[in-house]
């Protein structure tokens, strides 16, 4: 992680500069470093690591959405949770996402998985761990990007305006625990993957809660529709 490779939004980084200096980020560069002189495809690349704060400033933020890992496929991966690149085909998790927002907004589901829409409107699609190699899900897991992104949750917690913390299945739910329900709306159901989704995902509504609270408090909704084609 270079600052030729890293892209990321200015807004995040004066509030993220002690995570940046630590001995943990220093950890983690050597491991990705290590990994690539070895030969490993990590996804997503390195300029989009942090695509999701470079496309969502810290001021702009009014709904969090978080995911696990990235997606290790060719191509897939971009740097926004649940979101694959155009011409990719729409995972299954995604495709639920899709069927629940037609049932919550009568909104027809999207014919690509490209939700950068979101992130330039204020939602920021966070994964918990922020790389992968190829065709291993999960490698990625405990060399430092879980205490980067716990930082990234805590910043945007201490944020004064209102946001609307969307939690998808029982990880997302333990890693936001801390989130001040006293000042933010979170919505916890079970994840939208095919495995839980028939346990509570489908009918939770989040799409309209989320933007329910937003206009209670003064703040734009979300539109949650996606262009047709991608921008």
């Amino acid at each position: 992680m270079t600052e030729q490779t890293i892209r990321i939004g200015e807004s995040w980084k004066a509030p993220l500069s002690a995570e940046f200096s630590s001995p943990y980020m220093a950890s983690l560069k050597a491991f990705l470093l290590k990994q690539k002189e070895e030969g490993r495809r990590i996804f997503p690349k390195g300029a989009e690591y942090f695509r999701a704060l470079d496309l969502t400033p810290l001021d702009e933020v009014r709904v969090v959405v978080l995911g696990q890992d990235p997606y290790h496929g060719e191509g897939q991966a971009h740097g926004l949770c649940f979101s694959v690149q155009p011409g990719v085909r729409i995972p299954p998790s995604l495709v639920n996402i899709y069927k629940e927002m037609q049932d919550d907004l009568g909104i027809p589901p999207a014919r690509h998985g490209f939700l950068e829409h979101w992130a330039k409107q204020g939602v920021l699609l966070l994964n918990s761990v922020l790389t992968v190699e190829m065709g291993r899900a999960a490698s990625h897991q405990g060399q430092g990007w879980e205490r980067f992104t716990d930082a990234v949750i805590r910043v945007v917690n201490e944020q004064e305006k209102p946001v609307v913390f969307i939690l998808w299945g029982s990880y997302a739910q333990k890693k936001a625990s801390f989130v001040d329900q006293r000042k933010h709306l979170v919505i916890r159901s079970p994840h939208p993957s095919p495995l839980s989704a028939h346990n509570g995902f489908f009918g939770s509504r989040p799409f309209s809660k989320a933007n329910d609270f937003l206009v209670k408090h003064g703040r734009k909704p979300i539109g949650w529709e996606l262009p047709a084609r991608p921008e």
